[in-house]
């Protein structure tokens, strides 16, 4: 049985007039349009039930039922919105004025002129009763709020306010529109919002850094978690007491439009799907990135993308672009987990490179869609090995095994065992080499913590760094 989303908002017609512009108008100072195609979708919270309808967060298997509970005029415009909005079962609210709509005039991919009509969309006789039954058959509920009001009726809150109790509510916010009800899962400002609400919520005005807006947004609003968006940084998270940036790859786009919806929807898809808050919005960071990518909402609105982008643009998980390899890590597991894959980890020195060694990483990637390596920095190799090691300093180390195919990223951590950058990785499976069990590393309670596993593979007899090193000091290279 598929997932249930609910999504709650204002819905608009948006509108793209594109053709091409050689000449000024007679009459005014003014580029003239030759209107060659004229491409119409439903924005807003219809772009949203859209996104998720789609599979907003690339998971395999049945798609989600999405129910879109949004106020909804009577006019062309309305039943054009209708008409686009295929396999979503719509509960309408009583619309106060025309539909909504935003057009835009393109002329060489760039906007010369937006036009706003129609409104205001105050939601009008609300079924109180109806409109509770609907969300509480929800799995997730993602608000997206438009600034039309709907937000900020009092029946609407309430039945909101009342369901949070109980089902995720995923409250994407607008600074016109109310602000969320206690309880939300997530909500999911963008950093320009989040300022503009902080600044509401604390009237003395305190300086907030950009990275503790979440968290004091997290308990002003009284959530159980904020994640504001950035742009090309990614995403800050607050889930209890600190903030966390969950980074993205940047990517080369002029029109971010839509990104914000990507983002939201996201995040519902993943929950509804049983994903944890954390793993989530990490999967919402590479989706919202690879949907600016491919064109944002304009190319979404003309068909070049769907929900989840062409799939040129999609980069295989075994092959990020970039290359650096914490770079090269971060981009791999966030798309992975973005359509739903299996992260797999594993660490050590690696000071010297053996077959041993290759033969762990290769059974270690067999085991999962992605492998990154957690690679102890050369002031912990020294600790641990001695005042002689590393033999091969970490860049070079990371550099060798980024040349490896089974590896897709390394991440270097400074401290003694890994179980710090663990915390931070949360793979699905973590790998061991050796002849112990699983319940004697000391790492193996805190993966399972997160629901992870524990995996260890017996080395590879014969193979040894400190044997080679010691070989090599010797001078008996070929000593076995």
């Amino acid at each position: 049985m598929s997932a249930r989303i609910v999504v709650v908002g204002d819905v608009l017609l948006d509108r793209d007039i594109t053709g091409s512009s050689e000449r000024l108008s007679p009459d005014a100072p003014v580029p003239v349009v030759d209107v060659r195609h004229v491409h119409a979708s439903p924005g807003g919270a219809g772009l949203a039930a859209l996104l998720c309808a789609g599979r907003a967060g690339g998971l395999p298997g049945e798609p989600p039922t999405v129910v879109l509970v949004a106020p909804l005029a009577e006019d062309d415009a309305a039943a054009e919105l209708r008409a686009q909005l295929t396999g979503i079962d719509v509960h309408a609210l009583g619309h106060e004025g025309g539909t909504r709509t935003k057009t835009r005039v393109r002329s060489a991919g760039q906007t010369l002129v937006r036009i706003d009509a129609g409104g205001p969309g105050t939601p009008l006789e609300v079924d109180a009763g109806g409109l509770a039954a609907v969300l509480g058959d929800a799995d997730v509920i993602l608000v997206s709020d438009y600034g039309g009001g709907i937000t900020r009726d009092e029946s609407v809150r309430r039945a909101l306010t009342e369901t949070a109790a109980r089902v995720p509510v995923v409250w994407d916010p607008h600074p016109r529109g109310g602000s969320p009800v206690p309880g939300c899962a997530v909500v999911t400002p963008n950093l320009a919002e989040a300022r503009a609400a902080w600044g509401r919520l604390d009237t003395a005005r305190a300086e907030v850094p950009d990275e503790s807006l979440a968290e004091a947004l997290r308990v002003g609003w009284d959530t159980r978690s904020v994640a504001v968006t950035a742009g090309a940084c990614g995403a800050f998270l607050a889930t209890s007491g600190t903030a966390e940036l969950l980074p993205t790859v940047p990517v080369d786009s002029s029109d971010p439009c839509g990104a914000g919806d990507r983002f939201a929807a996201a995040v519902a898809v993943q929950l509804a799907a049983g994903g944890s808050v954390h793993r989530s919005v990490e999967a919402a960071v590479a989706a919202a990135a690879r949907w600016v990518e491919a064109g944002g909402a304009a190319a979404f609105r003309d068909g070049r993308i769907g929900p989840d982008g062409p799939a040129a643009t999609r980069r295989p998980a075994s092959r990020p672009l970039a290359q650096d390899p914490q770079e090269a890590a971060i981009h791999a597991v966030a798309a992975t987990r973005a359509r739903g894959g299996t992260v797999v980890a594993t660490g050590g020195c690696f000071d010297v490179l053996h077959p041993g060694h290759l033969e762990t990483l290769r059974r270690a990637r067999d085991l999962g869609d992605v492998l990154v390596v957690l690679l102890n920095s050369d002031d912990s190799v020294s600790r641990l090995k001695g005042p002689d090691r590393p033999v091969v300093a970490q860049q070079d180390r990371a550099a060798l095994l980024m040349g490896l195919r089974h590896v897709d990223g390394v991440l270097v951590f400074d401290e003694d065992d890994p179980r710090a950058a663990l915390d931070r990785l949360r793979p699905d499976i973590w790998v061991k080499g050796g002849d112990y069990t699983p319940d004697l590393l000391p790492e193996a309670p805190l993966v399972r913590s997160w629901g992870g596993r524990v995996e260890v593979l017996p080395y590879l007899p014969g193979h040894s760094t400190t044997g080679i090193v010691q070989r090599i000091t010797a001078g008996n290279v070929d000593a076995r």
